[in-house]
């Protein structure tokens, strides 16, 4: 298993349309690809996103339709990559859709499939405010899916917050984390950075934030500052506000490392629950 990998995150703005999308995100990979990027990541949503105070759109189709995943599938063939794609819109039962991202290997085959797990239902300052789980029914587990250079595990977006889930990610063996966003610029500006370094120095994992900027044929923008973190919690590369890409090398020796010093991973305890307080 190579140690060392040029890793990529795709920052795009995806509009209301899926072919321009495509088109731009496209070009985005191809030119990490140019960059020497042998794993290459995609933000949620990356092929159509428009957000309104009153719609969301992310062009929900089924698996067999959904123009993307061939696309993307003869492209990671043609270049010989491994591609993230962070997310797409896949239609479930009850009129609701999977936020399903998808890793494909470098010959075009489909490697692993995640469902979002946790669901971005909040009430922000100044009336803003976001129901995901009205058009998006959760996944049911985990997922890490093996690569040339070691194990990855996948999340996306909200499940950020969840520091849960990448410590069982970490302890069934990642050593790079997937964190596909199209976060919003509000909750970004606060809480991104921190949470992604938080994420990596608590797991000793690499982790790749590929995160949409801009708007999107709406109201409402997303962040930007696409992030790739080293397992000490180093920021290795931010793709700042507008459209772009960012490249790393890394070497996945650096993920024992950090563990060594921090081996918080083999540290869990049993302990009781805490009892619910009793108003005096």
């Amino acid at each position: 298993m190579a140690s060392t990998v040029t890793v990529a995150c795709v920052q795009n703005s995806a509009g209301p349309e899926i072919d321009p999308s495509m088109a731009e995100a496209t070009r985005l990979v191809r030119a990490a690809h140019e960059r020497g990027a042998e794993l290459i990541c995609l933000p949620e949503y990356f092929s159509c996103l428009k957000t309104s105070d009153d719609q969301f759109v992310v062009g929900a189709l089924s698996e067999a339709e959904h123009p993307a995943l061939p696309h993307y599938r003869n492209l990671a063939r043609e270049l010989g990559i491994w591609l993230l794609l962070g997310s797409l819109a896949i239609k479930a039962a009850a009129d609701k859709v999977y936020n399903r991202s998808y890793l494909i290997d470098a010959a075009g085959e489909i490697a692993a499939r995640y469902d979002k797990l946790h669901l971005f239902d909040v009430d922000l300052a100044d009336g803003e405010s976001y129901r995901e789980s009205a058009a998006v029914a959760p996944g049911d587990h985990a997922v890490v899916a093996p690569t040339p250079w070691g194990p990855l595990g996948l999340s996306v977006c909200y499940d950020l917050r969840f520091a849960y889930l990448y410590r069982a990610l970490a302890q069934a063996g990642a050593v790079f984390l997937s964190v596909p966003a199209a976060f919003a610029r509000t909750t970004g500006q606060a809480h991104w950075h921190v949470l992604l370094r938080a994420r990596a120095i608590e797991t000793g994992c690499f982790v790749l934030a590929p995160c949409q900027c801009g708007t999107h044929g709406g109201g409402r923008p997303t962040y930007g500052h696409s992030l790739i973190v080293d397992p000490w919690g180093r920021v290795l590369a931010d793709g700042g506000d507008r459209p772009g890409i960012i490249v790393a090398q890394v070497d996945t020796a650096e993920v024992a490392k950090a563990r060594a010093m921090i081996p918080a991973l083999g540290h869990d305890h049993a302990f009781a629950a805490p009892a619910a307080s009793t108003p005096r």
